[in-house]
Parts: structure tokens; sequence; C-alpha cells
């Protein structure tokens, strides 16, 4: 209590943001950013595999968890936006915007739920509403640890890490609603082995949904309602453009590599997990190691940034789409599992198939091609804008540090922070982008 205290005492007073923050406090609230949304990434994978298990409840436990880690959030944007501490004004708006969109989606949510039932889909509009709001959310901390985080000394790697960590997170948000379909075909491979993830409540409550008994067709439409084209649009087309805005924001030349690293090694430890835990597991996307080590390679060369964005775009479409072939083929998965209906699907299950990977539609790759293009050229743009690809990296500071505050003989806070207009230390000019 007497550290709470202390911290209080000292820190919460009135602020605009961009305030000259202790750098103590400027770390700590960062750091605790990445304690928030690891716990929101806990609770949504735990969430998702929930749902293909049992009936939804308000308060189940990855509900409860992911909580916790919005009510984390939330507590560190009204923090900056009382104090004015550890953020600058436009990253702390994008902040706001974020997280009020993410608290209006959460009641309409529920009542979504109350009106339509299950609602299992990943891409229904109070879902989207959900993710939308993280994702804005977290490219605001990112923006703001970009432009604010000490950057000298030790602090240097550690902008670097942080920012590749936080764009994992990103990853994980813009990828999140592809679960449906990774889990889908998993959940349909346990039903036509006679050993369904599901619970008899939750199957009989989709299939009464649909006015069927627990059939088939009623499992077929509960796991996989969701068009084959999705799936590798939705990845090609949007996720890998993530990507390569990751390499250009960071600047380290395998920045894509290292954040689809983080995102698979983070899917292979919850794999386990889950199954010890008795829940459904998901298809492991190990096919996007070599798509991140690609995007990196495209962005090495060394040609007008919106022409590179165009050919590397074509060419990660390609890629991806082989890639996914290639996952398909090695999986036993029937490659035209998207054209087959339950029927067939069981028969070649009683044949010898799996289903690991989930249904694709081949020729969507003509709608990923030009959704690819327009995301890759969109984010070039952006990172030329707030970034700016071929400035130094770390780049300036964007605010300046206040002196620490003083302690007491046992360490704890004691007092408010030297008032300070200017920079404790001239900003730090990083490494070059390569």
């Amino acid at each position: 209590m007497q550290r709470l205290s202390g911290f209080m005492r000292t820190y919460w007073t009135r602020g605009e943001p961009g305030r000259p923050t202790p750098q103590s406090l400027a770390v700590f609230m960062q750091r605790m950013w990445m304690v928030a949304l690891a716990l929101k990434l806990l609770g949504s994978s735990w969430d998702v595999s929930w749902h293909f298990k049992w009936l939804r409840d308000d308060f189940a436990p990855p509900h409860v968890l992911n909580t916790i880690g919005t009510a984390t959030a939330i507590g560190l944007v009204l923090a900056h936006s009382f104090t004015g501490y550890g953020v600058e004004r436009r990253s702390l708006r994008i902040m706001q915007w974020g997280t009020g969109i993410f608290v209006v989606a959460g009641p309409i949510d529920v009542i979504n739920h109350r009106v339509n039932g299950l609602d299992l889909t990943a891409w229904s509009p109070s879902h989207l509403m959900l993710y939308t709001g993280t994702a804005i959310m977290v490219i605001g901390v990112i923006r703001n640890f970009f432009r604010t985080y000490p950057r000298d000394g030790a602090y240097a790697r550690q902008w670097r890490f942080g920012l590749i960590a936080l764009f994992t997170f990103l990853f994980e948000d813009f990828y999140f609603p592809t679960g449906q379909q990774e889990y889908g075909v998993m959940e349909v491979a346990s039903w036509l082995r006679g050993a369904p993830f599901a619970e008899p409540s939750l199957l009989t409550f989709a299939a009464g949904q649909l006015g069927r008994p627990v059939d088939d067709v009623a499992l077929e439409h509960f796991a996989m309602p969701i068009p084959p084209w999705v799936y590798p649009v939705w990845i090609l087309g949007i996720c890998v453009a993530l990507l390569a805005l990751a390499r250009m924001t960071v600047g380290f030349r395998w920045t894509a590599s290292a954040v689809v690293l983080g995102y698979v090694l983070y899917r292979c430890v919850m794999w386990p997990l889950l199954v010890l835990g008795t829940f459904p597991p998901s298809y492991l996307p190990v096919w996007l190691l070599p798509v991140g080590a690609a995007v990196d390679l495209a962005l090495m060369v060394r040609v007008n940034p919106y022409l590179r964005a165009a050919i590397g775009a074509v060419a990660l479409t390609a890629i991806g789409d082989g890639l996914l072939w290639l996952s398909t083929v090695i999986t036993g998965t029937p490659t035209d599992l998207a054209d087959m209906d339950i029927g067939r699907i069981r028969a070649a299950v009683a044949g010898g198939a799996h289903l690991l990977t989930p249904p694709i539609s081949w020729t969507s790759i003509w709608i990923a091609l030009p959704v690819a293009v327009l995301s890759w050229i969109g984010v070039s743009a952006l990172a030329e804008r707030a970034a700016g690809p071929s400035s130094p990296r770390p780049p300036d500071l964007s605010v300046g540090f206040a002196p620490e505050p003083r302690r007491d003989s046992r360490g704890f806070l004691d007092g408010p922070a030297l008032p300070a207009q200017v920079p404790t230390r001239a900003p730090t000019v990083g490494r070059a982008a390569g």
C-alpha cells in the first residue's frame, strides 16, 4: 500500500499528452501495455477453442482472462489521458478510438448472442468491431512505442524487440478471424472420427438453430459456414501486407520473419496446452514461416518503393498460394475439399484422407492478387508518411524525459518528479533502416 500511495502521490497529477515523463515511468507504462496485450491474446486464443467445445457463456474463463487484459488496457488509456505521462498526443488519440470501439462492441456482442443465439462465425459485425477496436488500439501503442520509448544504451535493443513483439500482437489480431476455418475443419474431422470435440449440448443447440437433428449437415453448417475463398484472400491479401509494414517500420531486415516466427511459436505452445485441457486444437500454420522470410527478401530489393510494393504483392501472393497448396498436400487434406459436400468429405476420410488444412478455393488467387497489390501500396504509403522507411532507426525521440522523482530510504516514491520542459538528454539517432 505504501508503494501504491507513493506512486499515486508522485504521478497522479493532471497533464497534457506529451508531458515530460521520468524514463522509469515511461518504460513501466510501455511494459504494462505488453502485459495487457498478452492477457488479451491468451484469453482470445482460449476463447475460440472454448466455443468449439462448450455453449457460449458471458463469464467463461477465457472471457474473464480477456476482460482482465482489456481492463488493464483501459486503465492505461485513462492514466495516459489524465496525466499526459508516457504518451504523445496523436498516439493517445488512436489508443482512445480503438479502446472506445472495443468497449462499445462488447455489449453489442452480448446483445447479438442473445438475439441470434450461437453466432460462432468470426466474421459477424460485432466480432469484427472487437477485432477492429483491438487493432486500432495496438496501432496506437506501436506508434507511441516507436516515437517515445528510450533508445540509448541497452534500450536500443529493447526498442527493436518491443516493436517486433507489438507487431506480433497486431498480426495475431489480424489473423485471428481465420481461426473459424482452422478450428472448423478440425471439428468436422473429430465428428467424422466419432469423437467430436463439441459437447452434446453445443451440437444439439447448433442443430436446433437449423431445425435439424444432430447430423452431418448440421455439423458442417456449425463448423464450416465461411466461404472457402475468405481464408486465402484475407491472409494473402491483408495479413501478409501487415508483415511488410512491420519490416518497413522497424527497419531490421528480418522483422517479418521474426514476427511470423513469434506467432507460430506461440501457436505451437498453445497447441499442447489446449490438448492437455481437452479443448479443440487448431491447425498449425507453419507454412507462414517461409512467407515471412519472403517478405523480408522482397523488401531488400532497391527500387522505387511503390514499384517494389506491387512486385512484392504479386510475388508473395503466388508464393503464399503455392505454400498453402503444399501444406494441404503434406497434411493429407484433399486439395478439392472446398468443392466437397459433407457426404464426399465423409467418404474421403473413410478412404484415409485427413482434415487439417481449411478448405481453400484455389481460384481465389485472382481476388487475392488485386487486394494484395492495393494493401501493399497502402502500407508503403503509410510507412513513408508515418515512419519514413529510409530514415534512421530508432528515430529521434518525439518527447522529452523528466528527471526521476525522489525516493525515500526504502526506495519508495516520495514526491513529484521535478518539472522539466526539455529533454534531459539529446535525442539518439539510430542505425539507418537496412
